[in-house]
């Protein structure tokens, strides 16, 4: 059975809204103005070499089609992100150019919890706002694991949006690098331990 892991950026006030700037909103590349350090980039890299498999919204896929092919670095990372196992959930995506990708198309709570019975090991979520919306809502996400920046937005989408589902998560792990904390957050089981 896989784990569904969202990986955000996320400003103080929950803003997880383009961070990089690729967007265009008004805040956008927010997360350059702060230092992530050594280890923030050591955090990301593993996270990625760790997953079996990458689930995002067509919004944020589009994105990183566009981005990624044609990428290389010594550590692998751009290596590992154009390899792997890839779904994007969306209705309107009819031939993806980006390798190894596979289109769910049907309701995106059900096409998820087909797709974590199927993946064993770490099904890694990233941006995708509306699809991390709906996966909260359907108690689908196991783990969160947040990039927290020292800024407050003021506006833009976010996180957990008004009237999203109660949920109970365990912090498993929370450290500082840098300007930024990371914090791993796992769902808890009923009776109120985290889920193993």
């Amino acid at each position: 059975m896989g784990n569904i892991v969202v990986s955000e950026f996320v400003s103080l006030d929950g803003v997880m809204e383009d961070p990089g700037g690729s967007e265009g909103t008004p805040q956008g590349g927010w997360a350059f103005k702060f230092d992530r350090g050594p280890d923030g980039d050591k955090y990301k890299l593993e996270e990625l070499m760790d997953a079996e498999a990458m689930l995002l919204g067509r919004v944020t896929y589009e994105g990183f089609a566009q981005a990624w092919p044609g990428r290389d670095d010594e550590q692998g990372f751009a290596a590992r992100m154009n390899t792997m196992p890839k779904y994007v959930v969306s209705s309107t995506i009819e031939n993806p150019s980006w390798e190894n990708t596979t289109v769910l198309r049907g309701h995106a709570a059900a096409e998820v919890a087909e797709l974590k019975g199927k993946v064993e090991g770490n099904i890694l979520v990233a941006g995708s706002t509306s699809l991390v919306h709906a996966l909260h809502d359907a108690g689908l996400v196991d783990e969160y694991r947040l990039m927290i920046y020292p800024a407050v937005l003021g506006g833009g989408k976010r996180l957990f949006r008004d009237g999203a589902s109660a949920a109970a998560f365990e912090p498993v792990e929370v450290r500082q690098s840098a300007q930024v904390a990371l914090v791993t957050l796992r769902q808890q089981a009923e009776g109120g331990a985290a889920a193993a």
